[in-house]
């Protein structure tokens, strides 16, 4: 593969662009937007562009174009009804444009003295008397028109367009703009070369297609989302790397016939599924890896993630370590601790239990089985991660629901594994396996970018006995009849959710509460026992509610989504989603899930509020259409973006500045590819393109 020109570097090393007669309250505002090298300025790109390469007649004005025209002024006014304002006429010789402001400072009116002549830019539109352009930006008449569109990029408070072009435009000055990747690579792509793509997204010329750079699929636009994905593939591949490189204890599972494992599987009432059996096999050959396992775990609402779990942290007991197990609420990690002990103390296994609302003796005590490693399997909450919470010997941690917690979190409790006291850790210190589980299917497209760095395993099938949930979309009009099918539904057996979007009232979204809608079908349902539960009861109240839920002592249960994940009540087949517009796509795909876990034909109403928007339409569509949940996950990412699915993953860090995943899949796949052949064949292209893109990126690839 042949070696490419010298990657970008500024002049001198490391001096910061748009610096030079800089103030320092700019410096800040440069440094609000991340730009703080020649590299950060040349990749900040416009988000449109306006044309100012000519001047149109007046009288060819449209509303809602823009456009720029020159002309005299021949009125000028301040107006106070019906509120103060300055209004101007501005006349060519083919006729009068009105301008308008409706705030504006004395220069501005001494400006707009009649018989000056001024260029003048803005939106256009339709006004009482005519076109009109609101708050115009005015210039000087007669100077020289520029040569190129003229770009608009992002900004912050106090820092104007002409600052950030100047700037950029002394960067481009400073740096060397040739390309980091290959000619070979770059003409087998068709790609357009880096420096051409730069200049052109910085100025482009009149006669270029416009629609397609507003939209990013001109070819100058292709090849910088092209790099930003290279970029993206090989930094991940660098931070799988170099957790391959950390050491972690080896954990093989046992030939043993009565090992801890076989012995589960003997004594479950169900046969685990194709896709389960081949899930466990993933994983336990990865446990018996001397580097540590990171792998996400990831299945539709249902199927049979947590018995999986199971079988990791068993063969990781067996290998004489502690697991923790994590989940986001209180609710779910206490779902895991009755399965996990139902499953795990008829084989010896001691099932520990630890949140923050335990009292300060069993908290004591809890500890202490933990720190002694009396304590072989540990469930909780983010209890785990304080620091009064010490493990003798953790080797495998598993995460569930990982897209609820913040990256810190996660590492924390990784890090209990890494030897304790903090102060006593050494480099090189086994580091504890990770099984992150996640019951919201990642899209193959995000999969391939945002989780490259991860082993991902995919239960792609249902646990015989699941019943297809019926899912129907009803107004609000027909409420009465909705709570009529739920007392039907009670002299079945059967058991309902009634989930609502708040728990108290809100005047900005107007939404019917959980306490309210209590209230309300306690009333209407008198022969009824309607529970209540939502993220402000006190832990030992909730736990109440749900497990008289379980118990079936409660007929119907109202809620807010604290309910949405790992709760498991095989009696309950009829769910009532309040405000259903209000909800994700991907939260109603895992409340519907609720439901469905029993023999009797399951439904979930979709409650909604009209008139709907467009986006609410299409997430109802999609739930009306489908229940896979790796379709779902697809269409919320065309509809949302990456940033719901990603959770905390991106730490506040920005992703992709330019790449759309629901438009660039076959960008990503050539991306990844690239990145292959590059890391085996050019090392040295390698660092040169990160150089140039990963620049600040760092604490997003560690995490």
């Amino acid at each position: 593969m042949a070696t490419p020109p010298a990657a970008a570097t500024s002049r001198p090393a490391g001096k910061p662009a748009g610096r030079v007669g800089a103030g320092t309250l700019v410096q800040e505002k440069f440094k609000r937007l991340g730009l703080l090298s020649a590299q950060d300025f040349i990749l900040h790109l416009p988000i449109r562009y306006e044309d100012e390469t000519s001047i149109v007649p007046i009288a060819s004005l449209r509303p809602g174009s823009r456009a720029q025209v020159e002309g005299v002024v021949i009125r000028c006014d301040v107006t106070h009804t019906p509120r103060r304002q300055l209004t101007a006429t501005l006349q060519d010789d083919s006729g009068e444009l009105a301008l308008r402001w409706l705030t504006f400072y004395p220069n501005q009116q001494q400006q707009m003295q009649v018989g000056r002549r001024w260029r003048v830019r803005g939106e256009v539109r339709g006004g009482l008397f005519g076109l009109e352009v609101i708050h115009p930006r005015v210039t000087v008449s007669g100077s020289a028109l520029p040569a190129a569109l003229t770009p608009v990029y992002p900004t912050t408070e106090g820092l104007s367009q002409p600052s950030l072009r100047r700037a950029i435009t002394l960067a481009l000055e400073h740096v060397t703009l040739d390309d980091t990747l290959p000619q070979a690579l770059v003409g087998r792509l068709g790609l357009m070369p880096f420096d051409a793509a730069l200049r052109t997204l910085h100025a482009p010329t009149p006669d270029m297609d416009a629609q397609a750079l507003i939209d990013h699929t001109h070819p100058a636009w292709v090849r910088i989302k092209f790099d930003e994905l290279l970029a993206q593939q090989l930094s991940l591949a660098a931070a799988r790397d170099a957790r391959r490189a950390m050491r972690a204890r080896p954990l093989p599972a046992t030939q043993a016939p009565d090992n801890l494992c076989h012995r589960l599987v003997q004594s479950l009432p169900f046969t685990l599924t194709d896709s389960q059996q081949r899930v466990v096999r993933e994983i336990s050959a990865d446990l018996g890896h001397g580097y540590p396992m990171h792998r996400l775990l990831q299945g539709d609402v249902g199927s049979g993630k947590t018995v999986v779990a199971a079988m990791a942290a068993l063969q990781a007991i067996e290998s004489g370590v502690q697991v923790a197990v994590m989940a986001p609420t209180e609710i779910l990690a206490e779902q895991h601790y009755q399965k996990l002990c139902s499953w795990c103390e008829p084989l010896g296994i001691e099932v520990c239990w630890l949140t923050g609302s335990l009292a300060t003796k069993a908290r004591r005590l809890a500890n202490e089985a933990i720190r002694t490693g009396q304590a072989k399997l540990v469930v909780g909450t983010q209890a785990l991660i304080q620091d009064t919470v010490t493990f003798a010997n953790l080797g495998l941690v598993i995460v569930d629901e990982q897209h609820r917690f913040g990256v810190a979190q996660r590492l924390s409790l990784s890090r209990k594994g890494e030897g304790e006291p903090a102060t006593a850790r050494v480099p090189g210190d086994p580091v504890p396996h990770q099984l992150s589980m996640s019951a919201t299917p990642i899209p193959r497209t995000l999969a391939m970018t945002f989780f490259a760095d991860l082993e991902v395993s995919s239960i792609d099938g249902m646990p015989p006995g699941r019943t297809p949930v019926v899912t129907k979309l009803v107004s609000n009009t027909r409420r009465e009849e909705v709570i009529a099918h739920i007392a039907h539904t009670a002299t079945t057996g059967q058991q309902t959710y009634w989930v609502c979007p708040l728990v108290e009232e809100s005047e900005a979204l107007e939404l019917q509460t959980a306490v309210d809608t209590h209230a309300a079908l306690t009333e209407a349902l008198p022969d009824l026992v309607i529970g209540l539960v939502h993220g402000r009861l006190a832990a030992s109240e909730k736990a109440a509610v749900m497990h008289a839920f379980r118990a079936g002592d409660i007929q119907v249960l109202v809620a807010t989504t604290v309910i949405e994940v790992g709760v498991d009540v095989p009696n309950a087949s009829l769910m009532v989603i309040e405000h259903a517009e209000r909800f994700g796509l991907a939260q109603l795909h895992q409340l519907r899930g609720r439901v469905g876990r029993g023999q009797a034909k399951s439904v979930c109403v979709l409650l909604f509020q009209a008139p709907l928007s467009m986006l609410a339409r299409q997430r109802l569509r999609a739930m009306y259409e489908t229940q896979d949940g790796f379709e779902i996950a697809q269409r919320d990412l065309d509809l949302r973006g990456p940033g719901e699915l990603l959770g905390a993953r991106q730490s506040g860090v920005a992703l992709l500045r330019f790449a759309d995943l629901a438009h660039d899949s076959e960008l990503v796949r050539a991306a990844r590819e690239a990145a292959t052949e590059l890391r085996r064949h050019a090392p040295d292209i390698v660092e040169r393109h990160l150089l140039r893109w990963m620049h600040g990126r760092e604490d997003f690839l560690r995490s």
